[in-house]
């Protein structure tokens, strides 16, 4: 039981580290700094779509509930959509069109691999909101990126100070998608941002807590001591004192 354990959690973590490979390398994209059409990257793109693809498969074909499965892992399910230059059957119009699809499927991917990740901090509160957040930025930030023409840098900061509510004013969107990112930002990523903080909060609030909590418990047990001390100095006390008092009567 306990190996079957280790070999679960083992591959978790190799898929949670595809999975971040894949997220840096889409970022990379975005920010024009690789090129994932081109030798080696579009062999280590697809061959980490596989493993996926396997994976997503042979969970869909083990479950009892495959309508419950589908529907709890749609994160999954777009992790597995097949953004490469590799795919001819999506080569439907013009090349520069069919590149814009590129990217556009690229962002559904890099959703779903971020909302997989996701899940793998549930247990931690603090940590879940914080790479969400995260997410959101980066995501909403391709978003702009392809549809308005700007750097990725420039597009991240945009996502920035849309998300924290500071909004410039100094690069604005005016495409449909662009307006689409600002929209997703301004209801998601204020949301858990506040959330975020409000975790801050209470993640430092309960360390204050468990601080004073080990400090009651400590003085607590010094006071059980101190007791348990004054109880036997009173006893010797009483002894001798009864000791004196028979040595007198005698």
């Amino acid at each position: 039981m306990k190996n079957k354990r280790i070999i679960y959690l083992s591959y978790q973590v190799f898929i949670a580290i595809l999975a971040i490979i894949t997220i840096v390398m889409l970022l990379a994209y975005y920010a024009g700094d690789l090129n994932l059409d081109a030798y080696p990257y579009n062999l280590i793109d697809s061959g980490i779509w596989a493993v996926f693809v396997v994976d997503y498969l042979v969970r869909f074909a083990r479950a009892k509930d495959k309508k419950y499965f589908f529907t709890h892992n749609l994160f999954d399910l777009l992790s597995i959509i097949p953004a490469s230059s590799i795919f001819a059957f999506f080569r439907v119009a013009q090349i520069g069109r069919t590149f814009r699809m590129l990217k556009l499927l690229r962002i559904a991917r890099l959703v779903g691999l971020t909302g997989r990740l996701a899940s793998l901090f549930k247990r931690s509160e603090f940590l879940y909101y914080l790479y969400i957040s995260i997410a959101v930025i980066l995501v909403a930030a391709a978003m702009f990126r392809i549809s308005e023409k700007f750097s990725f840098n420039e597009a991240l900061w945009w996502a920035i100070t849309t998300a924290t509510t500071i909004g410039y004013g100094d690069i604005t969107p005016k495409t449909g998608l662009g307006r689409g990112a600002a929209i997703i930002l301004m209801f998601l990523g204020i949301g858990f941002i506040g959330m975020l903080t409000s975790t801050i909060t209470e993640y430092f609030a309960k360390e204050d807590e468990e601080k004073v909590g080990r400090q009651l418990d400590r003085l607590e047990n010094e006071n059980r001591q101190l007791k348990h001390e004054l109880d036997e100095v009173k006893a010797l006390l009483i002894k001798q004192s009864n000791d004196s008092n028979h040595h007198q009567s005698a």
